[in-house]
């Protein structure tokens, strides 16, 4: 084989390695669980760190393997999604078993390494996502439900791993987490309708973009934003945020709540994707504005 046949081959074998563990899915997943991380921590562990970075690249990684598995099928139906490398015919479903099999252990053992706790949420995590929300997606919407919890893990995570406790604040963590999705998979699900209908993918509360849809975005946005302020009220035990950083916090939230009005008023892909891409922001920028506010303090 040439030089340059050779180079082809490892570029496209990399590549299907980020698609089959959907590396940027992972590593902003990865991204939650430092933050949490560094939010309970009452000392910077940097192997700490590093393991659980590994661990949770592995059971994010063993997840989306699974799932490709399983919907390689559908996969092949819809625009989005029939390039990945099993329906495309890259990789075959013993290879994409193999990697899965492998990242689960690795993750497991990683994670256990930094406590047993970490480890159990990690792998409750990948039997939630793969067992339940998976075969659930084209049965029913409640499945955004049931996937919101392996979803919520990553942000709380963190913080048993720096803890090794389930508390309050942990809870709060996956809380924020947790209803975050609700808009932010809706807004996916709505400007991607189309093609999750030819997959049979039932995402949308109501199972149309209609109003009914938009309305529980508005509501969910609204608890999201409620609960990311909570922590200024002193109530969330050792977890805590200054006003300043929970009004900050709050105008944010205004802002995704913009857009999930106006998917309510216009109910069009352009708002949908505005929303969607608010949403990812949001997320995104209040877990730094905790970690800043912590250390600032």
């Amino acid at each position: 084989m040439s030089l340059a046949k050779t180079n082809t081959a490892r570029i496209s074998a990399w590549h299907d390695f980020k698609e089959i563990t959907k590396m940027r899915l992972a590593i902003s997943v990865v991204f939650s669980s430092l933050a949490g991380y560094l939010l309970g921590a009452l000392y910077i562990d940097w192997t700490t760190i590093l393991l659980l970075a590994i661990g949770g690249y592995f059971m994010v990684g063993a997840s989306n393997a699974y799932n490709q598995i399983i919907e390689r099928d559908l996969d092949a139906l819809m625009n989005r999604t029939k390039n990945r490398p099993i329906p495309a015919g890259r990789m075959s479903v013993a290879q994409a078993f193999a990697i899965a099999s492998a990242f689960t252990i690795l993750g497991l053992l990683t994670l256990y390494y930094i406590n047993p706790k970490t480890a159990f949420f990690g792998g409750i995590s990948i039997f939630l996502y793969v067992c339940c929300y998976t075969p659930l997606k084209t049965r029913t919407p409640l499945s955004v439900f049931v996937g919101a919890f392996p979803g919520a893990i990553p942000f709380m995570l963190g913080w048993v791993a720096a803890t090794d406790d389930f508390g309050i604040e942990a809870g709060t963590l996956f809380m924020i987490q947790f209803f975050w999705q609700f808009p932010h998979f809706w807004a996916i699900g709505w400007f991607l309708y189309d093609d999750y209908k030819k997959g049979g993918f039932a995402m949308l509360p109501s199972g149309e973009r209609d109003k009914s849809t938009a309305l529980q975005v508005i509501l969910y946005t609204i608890w999201t934003i409620l609960i990311s302020i909570i922590p200024v009220f002193g109530v969330t035990g050792t977890l805590q945020l200054s006003v300043v950083s929970a009004v900050i916090v709050g105008v944010l939230g205004l802002g995704m709540l913009y857009y999930a009005i106006r998917l309510y008023i216009y109910q069009n892909n352009v708002t949908a994707k505005r929303l969607m891409l608010s949403s990812v922001s949001y997320i995104t920028l209040i877990q730094l504005i905790y970690v800043a506010d912590k250390f600032l303090r």
